[in-house]
């Protein structure tokens, strides 16, 4: 577009916004046990769910790119919104109630795979046995999705969602990149570990080189304080995980606060709530 320049900086910064919209197609991995056939249901879901998220998204673009000028796309609060009033009419409603129900499907989608990784990193001695319990009548892990829902709110406080999608991407990317190259290290050290489904080995490797720029890129270009924050918030879980998990130390206290959160929520180990 007229004006525009390149910054390899920058261009990560707005890959970060970008792929935003796109954040979600790894939630389904972590309810794996929950789908029949996971080895051909999981590649297919992906394969055909990504494809026609991009199309809609393609679609959408050129709809706006064709009653809007670039200038007014900018300067919108709400581009869906301006696009609805200039082509609906008395129907604009419409566009924000479109959104609303989105909106609502995507934190549907977000909850269920968010609830489930809290209830298996417990179930692995990794957070509070508690976060593994489901609730006695409904079943459902309302102990991770309480917590997961408190994290998200503390994150919602903290800033405006520029900053929160700019850090929040740049720490997701550090986990997706450190996903690639353990990837990598499991094909090279267990050549003949049983595996489910097996990707091509470029896919990893694009995608750590695509990490590795995402990282780098936004802190070479304007260095902030908060991405030393966000990497320092990943490496002092180490003082977490090194005495509470890989030496098994438990406090004592730690039995009542179960003992408590057990009764208050009304839920049970899953043996125990299905039993």
């Amino acid at each position: 577009m007229d004006g525009s320049s390149i910054n390899f900086g920058r261009l990560a910064t707005a890959f970060y916004t970008g792929l935003w919209a796109y954040d979600g197609w790894n939630n389904l991995n972590y309810v794996t046990e929950e789908i029949k056939d996971p080895s051909k249901n999981l590649p297919r879901s992906i394969m055909i769910g990504i494809p026609l998220v991009t199309l809609c998204y393609a679609l959408i673009n050129v709809s706006y790119l064709a009653v809007m000028s670039p200038t007014e796309m900018i300067e919108s609060e709400a581009v869906a919104v301006t696009f609805g009033n200039r082509i609906l009419g008395v129907m604009a409603w419409l566009m924000p109630l479109s959104v609303a129900i989105s909106t609502f499907g995507s934190a549907n989608g977000t909850l269920f795979a968010a609830g489930r990784l809290c209830f298996a990193a417990s179930r692995e001695g990794h957070l509070l046995d508690c976060l593994s319990y489901v609730h006695v009548r409904r079943f459902t892990p309302a102990p991770g999705l309480i917590f997961h829902s408190i994290v998200a709110g503390a994150m919602v406080v903290s800033g405006n969602i520029d900053s929160l999608i700019d850090f929040f991407s740049f720490t997701a990317w550090i986990f997706y990149g450190g996903s690639m190259l353990a990837l990598l290290v499991m094909r090279r050290t267990r050549p003949t570990h049983p595996r489910p489904y097996k990707c091509p080995l470029i896919i990893p490797v694009l995608v750590l080189v695509i990490s590795a720029y995402l990282i780098v890129a936004p802190i070479i270009e304007k260095p902030q304080i908060e991405y030393l924050y966000a990497t320092g918030f990943i490496f002092a879980g180490m003082f977490v995980y090194l005495p509470f998990v890989k030496y098994g130390y438990v406090p004592k206290c730690m039995e009542g606060i179960n003992a408590f959160l057990q009764m208050l929520l009304e839920v049970a180990p899953t043996a125990a709530a299905f039993d």
